[in-house]
């Protein structure tokens, strides 16, 4: 993710410098860069002169002294909130006043990172996404103590990079990771109730839902190992709200070393010559299972409005250009029906007597008051 930061910046016409303890790490960034604009040459997106200009901008090393004289300093390291205290703390001791100390955590509290530092006030969150150069969306998270003019010093320079930056409260998982939970944890309920495989629910998202990808395909990509652990933080810091619970099946996944792609095995077996299973492409069983999270994600998305985690505008930008979701979720809504979407959820809450269906207040009092999102 590092490089990937410093690849942007350096397109954008920076001279960046790029950090790491591990100097094999640092070879390799450089390789996969050179064969990056090798590609990117080859297809005409840059000429040869300025992929030569963009690889000579970016200093590799192991001496984190180099940043002395940054006008921004993006940290990428382990979502370990201890280490990255300490890492800011030593940031102080090294850059000017001036120099803004920026966070990539995707689900950590960026008032906690902020408090390491005397001048916590020109901390914040700037939260790429993966693939750092090809992912548009990038969520501006000012921290309690951020100063207003950070924040927008922040949002202006990575607007100035040519992405689209959303700006998110300091809450856990901010906006994507957030709103996107249900999208994981009701498909795999539905698995565990035996409503449908693992193949029939990719199936049903991908095929009848337009989704890129179905929920345990993108798990098996993203690895068991690592959206479990972002789940169960997630959890624990929503002090163990039930729309956040984990699954037990997840669990045994990451616990048996079958993270996925990575590992060979997750929901599928990436073995070769393995073949995947062939889905239940019944239409009517499809579009129970589509209804059922999209619902549950229109409800987290309508939460994230109510609580003024961002705007609804930036909710729908979050999920399209951050995780590539066929439509802005509040967008989707609109296009069912508040009224339609509330009594779903309401049937469900009613059938399981789980906290984790209850429905938004904002759904409710939309629905009451014949409103619509603005999404203008």
């Amino acid at each position: 993710m590092g490089s990937g930061i410093a690849q942007v910046a350096a397109q954008a016409g920076h001279t960046v410098v790029l950090a790491d303890t591990n100097i094999e790490q640092l070879d390799k960034a450089k390789q996969k860069l050179a064969k990056i604009m090798i590609r990117l040459v080859e297809k005409e997106r840059v000429s040869a002169e300025e992929a030569s200009a963009i690889q000579e901008r970016i200093e590799y090393t192991t001496d984190q002294n180099d940043f002395a004289g940054a006008g921004i300093l993006i940290e990428a390291i382990v979502e370990n909130l201890e280490v990255k205290q300490k890492v800011f703390s030593h940031f102080e001791t090294i850059v000017d006043e001036k120099c803004i100390l920026a966070s990539n955590t995707s689900s950590l509290s960026i008032a906690s990172i902020a408090a390491a530092c005397k001048n916590s006030g020109r901390v914040i969150g700037i939260h790429f996404f993966n693939p750092a150069p090809l992912m548009p969306l990038v969520e501006i998270i000012p921290a309690v103590q951020t100063s207003a003019e950070i924040a927008i010093a922040a949002k202006e320079l990575v607007d100035s990079w040519k992405k689209v930056t959303v700006l998110a409260k300091d809450t856990p998982g901010f906006i994507v990771n957030r709103v996107a939970r249900p999208f994981y944890g009701e498909a795999l309920k539905i698995y565990e109730e035996g409503v449908a495989d693992f193949a029939t629910i990719d199936w049903a998202m991908t095929e009848l839902g337009g989704f890129r990808m179905g929920p345990f395909t993108l798990m098996d990509y993203i690895g068991n190992d690592v959206n479990y652990t972002v789940t169960e933080t997630v959890f624990k810091a929503f002090y163990y709200d039930p729309r956040y619970r984990p699954s037990f099946t997840q669990k045994r996944h990451s616990e048996a070393g079958w993270y996925g792609r990575k590992s060979g095995r997750g929901y599928y077996d990436y073995s070769e010559g393995a073949e995947k299973p062939a889905p239940n492409t019944d239409a009517s069983l499809g579009n129970e299972i589509l209804n059922r999270i999209l619902v549950l994600l229109i409800n987290e998305a309508a939460d994230a409005v109510f609580l003024n985690i961002a705007s609804a505008k930036d909710v729908d930008l979050a999920m399209t250009k951050g995780v590539n979701y066929p439509k802005g979720l509040l967008a989707w809504a609109n296009e069912i029906g508040l009224a339609r979407v509330l009594d779903q959820l309401d049937h469900l809450h009613q059938e399981y007597g789980d906290d984790k269906y209850r429905p938004s207040v904002l759904l409710r009092r939309m629905v009451r008051n014949g409103e619509k999102f603005d999404l203008g």
